[in-house]
């Protein structure tokens, strides 16, 4: 029997998530806000939680209803059949996303939910169900936009990005979602080596690996929320869990590196614990050191944004985004490289126009993923030779992107988007499908406003460089974090003295 599932994302991912979710077989998929709605029946609601790469949380849906104000959600919620999915004896949760200026305060639209729910089993009983914080045998999710009022099972428990694999975590990590999401929006076919020049503790080069050996993400998993549920389905489970005949080899290699030693043994114990040191090797490495790879390879990595660092300026870290830019011309020839920052300073400093572009988040930050095709010559030239320079996919993803907001002062903006307070909403079906001929002229009118502004921080980056010493310069783009990187830094300015 099938029923309506709802997997939720982060922004910016919502098309990578339909087509994992039409790939896993997923039926009538609609994409919305932060969002994919599908149909599929108890072993597709298990393979969402335990193959999809891109899903924070999985939800099933058992109650749609209209409500204007906290008693009405308790009205409807009480005629709801309870004892389908729990009994006297089951501890629940109800958490509570509200959109809405008909309720003021979320909790209290949760607190009715919950006393619905006690009502119902006192009346039917006269036993009231315990509420359990921590570890409860029911989680529940209310979701209220406007007067349009969802209730829905929470089939994951902890969110999804929790894989299981990490033994410890550096400063500032990447989310795990948000690291295969870039991999898949990159389009990567596995056929090259990958490389990570900011690897932290791992995770983008974990998740690549799990991608090329197709492994799913959830053999890490020690539980979900749906093993407690009055229906559920142990020897279907089991046998999801201990299918690998989509696993494949892999015949290249993926390559981490970072300047801290701390940090790279950090990844390299993340990376045993995944069972991936076969086909992952991490070094210690400064960017400044790049070299150019001895096979074609593509490059996805997270570069610090202040945070790793320590409380560096901004100026310090564009320097090292034009380490970043001046290695990619000169050590990353004939392949394609893909950045996620922050500023659009950063970028200018790369000094290398991006191909495309896609606008995501970083837990609450505000970002952008570009891809750098990095080519020997001119791009001019290449088009001339009758190089395709973009794929059918990629116009059609630049025909119909949109930035984020931006203030006054050509500053992003900094929309809080926590993952447990993300609103969703249907939109209509997903086609996974270009249509050519189609054109944005917005587009091509902000590509020009964008090369004159890219031009004027080019003029002022390069008087400020000429003010500093290349000493100086490499001096300003680090602040040690501890007595280690401190060595380490002292040991790589000596290349830059007079």
């Amino acid at each position: 029997m099938e029923h309506t599932i709802i997997a939720k994302t982060f922004k910016g991912l919502e098309e990578v998530l339909a087509k994992e979710v039409i790939a896993l077989g997923g039926n009538n998929v609609e994409i919305g806000n932060r969002m994919v709605s599908f149909t599929g029946d108890k072993e597709m609601l298990y393979k969402a939680n335990f193959c999809l790469r891109t899903a924070i949380r999985v939800l099933k849906p058992i109650a749609v209803f209209k409500a204007d104000d906290a008693d009405k959600v308790y009205e409807a919620a009480k005629k709801i059949d309870w004892q389908e999915y729990m009994d006297v004896n089951t501890t629940f949760l109800v958490d509570a996303v509200v959109f809405s200026d008909n309720f003021r305060h979320s909790q209290f639209a949760a607190y009715r939910m919950k006393d619905a729910i006690a009502d119902y089993w006192r009346d039917k009983t006269g036993e009231r169900p315990n509420v359990s914080i921590s570890n409860p045998g029911l989680r529940i999710n209310l979701h209220i936009s406007n007067e349009d009022v969802t209730v829905a099972l929470d089939s994951s428990g902890e969110s999804l990005h929790l894989r299981g694999y990490k033994v410890r975590n550096t400063e500032a990590p990447i989310n795990e979602v948000l690291a295969a999401g870039l991999i898949m929006l990159s389009g990567w076919d596995c056929q090259s080596d990958f490389i990570d020049p900011f690897c932290g503790s791992g995770t983008i080069l974990i998740e690549a690996a799990l991608i090329a050996r197709n492994i799913y993400p959830g053999v890490f998993r020690k539980e979900y929320a749906f093993e407690k549920w009055k229906d559920y389905d142990a020897d279907l489970f089991e046998r999801i869990y201990n299918d690998d005949s989509e696993e494949r080899e892999f015949n290249h290699k993926i390559y981490g590196y970072d300047i801290n030693s701390r940090v790279v043994q950090i990844a390299q114990e993340n990376v045993k614990s995944a069972g991936m040191s076969n086909i992952i090797e991490i070094q210690q490495r400064d960017i400044a050191e790049f070299e150019q790879p001895t096979e074609k390879a593509i490059m996805i990595t997270n570069p610090p944004y202040g945070e790793r660092i320590g409380a560096v300026k901004g100026g310090n870290l564009e320097e090292l985004y034009a380490t970043i830019g001046e290695r990619l011309k000169h050590a990353f020839v004939g392949c394609d490289a893909w950045i996620i920052s922050n500023r659009e300073e950063f970028f200018a400093n790369v000094g290398m126009r991006p191909s495309t572009k896609y606008a995501l988040f970083n837990g609450n930050i505000e970002c952008e993923f570009r891809k750098y095709q990095v080519f020997d010559g001119k791009l001019k030239q290449q088009r001339e030779k009758g190089v395709d320079i973009k794929s059918a996919e990629e116009r059609r993803h630049n025909a119909k992107y949109k930035p984020h907001k931006k203030n006054e002062d050509g500053s992003w903006t900094r929309e809080k988007t926590g993952e447990e307070g993300d609103h969703y909403f249907k939109a209509k079906p997903f086609k996974d499908g270009y249509k050519k001929g189609r054109r944005d002229e917005r587009l091509e009118k902000g590509e020009r406003q964008e090369r004159g502004e890219r031009k004027d921080r080019g003029d002022r980056r390069d008087e400020h460089s000429r003010r500093l010493s290349p000493y100086e310069q490499r001096r300003r783009m680090f602040e040690a974090m501890d007595d280690e990187e401190a060595e380490i830094i002292k040991k790589h300015l000596k290349k830059w003295e007079k």
